[in-house]
């Protein structure tokens, strides 16, 4: 038997979707579409928790401003939480809320897709 939860047992989330009836592809991409989400998410799929310094120096080329802003976008729809380690000074953690792990497979076929059909960029210097 399958350990599975059942349907109708999981709680969904209420999201924002464009047009008419509801898609599941357009609301998923609602979340997790935007240019950094699914970068941060991987991120913190691979190293766990992390505060934000920590985060952003693993998601290179991420502005604190942008950072700041998806961190809040991604808590806002329940796919991280953020922790209060310290007062003083003052620190935090974010981590992966259950729906943000639940994304892992989204996100390692995301890396394999890249893995197996995108080159990395040659070195500017070897061109």
């Amino acid at each position: 038997m399958d350990d599975l939860p059942n349907q109708d047992d999981v709680e969904r989330l209420e999201v924002w979707c464009a047009g008419e009836e509801w898609c599941p592809v357009t609301t998923t991409a609602s979340l997790i579409g935007k240019k950094w989400h699914p970068v941060i998410i991987h991120r913190l799929l691979e190293h766990g928790p992390s505060g934000f310094n920590e985060l952003q120096e693993n998601v290179d080329g991420i502005s604190s401003k942008v950072l700041s802003d998806s961190l809040d976008d991604l808590e806002e729809n329940q796919l991280v939480e953020r922790e209060i380690i310290s007062e003083k000074p003052f620190r935090v953690h974010y981590s992966l809320s259950e729906y943000g792990e639940s994304l892992q497979p989204v996100i390692d076929a995301m890396r394999d897709w890249g893995m197996e059909y995108l080159a990395e960029p040659e070195d500017e210097q070897s061109a």
